[in-house]
């Protein structure tokens, strides 16, 4: 097995890298915290009497453009149809 190569911890490489990487550190913690954020928003929602997963479905289709939520209605249409589910 070869051997890494050795990095120096003064090249502006090394500095580079741990920047980088400190970065994308922040980012997740930032990330983690907008996540138990929008968990809270949910569970107040769901205390409110709002129903979560069709909270969360909505979410899901707002994200698309009105295209594809076409697209996917047709589809689902057509195998409900297909299934005697109509």
């Amino acid at each position: 097995m070869a051997a890494s190569p050795a990095v120096d911890n003064s090249s502006v490489a090394a500095d580079q890298l741990k920047a980088f990487i400190e970065r994308i550190e922040r980012v997740s913690e930032e990330i983690d915290g907008l996540a138990g954020d929008r968990k809270d928003i949910y569970a107040e929602a769901k205390a409110t009497g709002f129903d979560v997963k069709a909270l969360r479905k909505i979410v899901a289709l707002r994200k698309k453009d009105h295209a594809e939520r076409q697209e996917e209605q047709a589809i689902l249409e057509l195998y409900q149809q297909a299934l005697g589910m109509d």
